[in-house]
């Protein structure tokens, strides 16, 4: 399907400086024309009144959790990129731990297939470290760099020592993402609460220690080889104090929605729903990592979208499985806190999508300026919509944040040029492209 040419018009348009103009866009040939406060329609152009709506850079969803090849049942390519486009979000990268995993240059030309077949938005795919795929790890391509499970894990992606993980960073210079938990820690304090059904052990099983301790060990590794290193899903305050004081240049770090806005007190109200890894923490530690990423301690946020059924969720804990749907309510739930002044619209903006492409060197997207991708959202910053099951698109049907009522919703997003979602309709024939990532020093 070719790019529509679109002028959007008289949006309040969030320009790079991070002020907003109200004025007009236009999109030809899949990219941004022109920025202007008046702009004449040309002759066979689509026009999309955008009066009391805002627009901003499409999100890219840096860690989510697609589920194909191999657990389909729980969600698939075609089922997240709906829910993506009806969440603003026009990229995303997925983690390795499918079925095959994605540790070989042919898995991963499988799922560059599939997408292509699938995805109604961009897409990229992570390659996931084992301790026998070192060629792999430096030659596969395309990718946005390297994932590394410390701990959280089993089978061969599960690498939480130290002398397994060192070869890795050694070994060429693309971007290494690590789920940070020691695995060893986790194991001892199973054995220490097992027979404990009440999903709330889960986040002492998994403490804040256990996080620190693997935090620590990725930093001296990303030190002593001078690695490019990427934290994903920072989850406690002693991480954050951590990197405030330790932090390198060439070391990034996110956190998810659900650890600045959920904490323990939501086992006793959602239960198994409100199971993680890692998991929810305090409200100290929401307070801290709100911080963090305000001072840009943490540099951007991600969903860690992870789906699993309701018959799965309900099993008891430890059966329970680990994880939550989030790329339809991610924009909405920072919006939000945005409108109650936690934050600007320009920061949500900038940590769910300028930094993000800035960081894995995603060229020309992220800002509404000529030449950029028309990768773009029109949210409505007025209209609070709560949020219900009967209306996500997420094959698990399901969030943790039911009932929540949020502003921001997304209006109409643009993929490439083309209009994906529109209120409350999706464009089936739209297909994302790969990303491309350029090495970043």
């Amino acid at each position: 399907m070719s790019p529509t040419n679109l002028l959007i018009r008289q949006a309040q348009i969030l320009l790079p400086n991070g002020e907003f103009l109200q004025g007009d866009v236009q999109l030809q040939e899949g990219r941004i024309a022109q920025v202007a406060a008046t702009i004449a329609p040309a002759e066979g152009e689509r026009v999309i009144d955008a009066e009391g709506l805002t627009l901003l850079p499409g999100v890219i969803d840096p860690q989510v959790h697609f589920r194909e090849p191999g657990l389909e049942h729980k969600e698939d390519l075609f089922t997240a990129s709906c829910a993506c486009a009806k969440g603003g979000v026009t990229s995303f990268l997925e983690m390795p731990n499918t079925r095959p995993l994605t540790t070989t240059q042919a898995a991963l030309d499988d799922k560059l297939h599939r997408a292509s077949q699938k995805c109604l938005v961009n897409y990229g795919f992570f390659i996931g470290a084992t301790r026998e795929n070192l060629p792999d790890l430096r030659t596969a391509q395309p990718t946005p760099g390297i994932k590394i499970f410390m701990g959280s894990m089993h089978g061969p992606l599960l690498i939480d020592q130290e002398a397994d993980l060192a070869p890795i960073f050694a070994t060429g210079d693309r971007l290494i993402a690590v789920h940070a938990e020691n695995q060893g820690r986790i194991e001892q304090r199973r054995q220490q609460f097992a027979g404990i059904t009440d999903p709330a052990i889960h986040s002492q099983i998994q403490d804040n220690q256990a996080a620190l301790e693997a935090t620590q060990l990725a930093l001296k590794l990303s030190r002593k080889y001078r690695r490019r290193l990427h934290i994903l899903h920072l989850s406690t305050a002693e991480e954050a104090d951590l990197l405030r004081q330790e932090k390198p240049t060439w070391v990034t770090a996110e956190v998810t929605p659900q650890h600045l806005l959920l904490n323990t007190s939501a086992y006793a109200t959602i239960g198994t729903l409100a199971q993680m890894n890692p998991p929810l923490r305090s409200p100290h530690d929401n307070e801290v990592l709100w911080q963090a990423l305000l001072d840009g301690v943490i540099d951007f946020i991600a969903t860690d979208h992870a789906p699993h059924t309701l018959e799965e969720k309900a099993q008891p804990y430890p059966n329970s499985p680990s994880g939550m749907p989030g790329v339809e309510t991610s924009l909405p739930l920072l919006l939000t806190q945005a409108k109650q002044g936690r934050c600007t619209v320009a920061q949500v903006a900038n940590w769910m999508s300028t930094a993000v492409a800035r960081a894995y060197g995603i060229p020309n997207k992220g800002l509404i300026t000529p030449g950029y991708d028309a990768d773009l959202v029109l949210v409505d910053l007025v209209t609070k919509r709560p949020v219900l099951r009967s209306q996500l698109l997420t094959k698990c049907g399901w969030s943790p944040f039911e009932g929540w009522q949020l502003t921001g919703w997304p209006v109409v997003t643009i993929v490439g040029g083309q209009v994906v979602y529109e209120r409350g309709q999706l464009n089936l024939d739209v297909r994302g492209k790969p990303l491309s990532f350029v090495q970043t020093p």
